[in-house]
């Protein structure tokens, strides 16, 4: 464990161990955005048809 100024900062553990963790990480942004994989149905209404609240005078 290391320290600055008694707040832990960072760990230091093996390359093995590391390559371990690295592996075993979710992906990174980067990768869900490049993939060709969808997480999501995104539903999108059509244009012009979308619900709007009435404007209220400010007068």
């Amino acid at each position: 464990m290391v320290t600055r100024r008694g707040t832990e900062v960072a760990v230091l553990v093996s390359v093995q161990e590391w390559r371990r963790l690295q592996s075993a990480a979710r992906p990174s942004l980067k990768q869900l955005l490049l993939s060709d994989q969808t997480r999501i149905d995104l539903v999108v209404a059509p244009h012009g048809q979308a619900k709007r609240c009435p404007v209220e005078s400010m007068l």
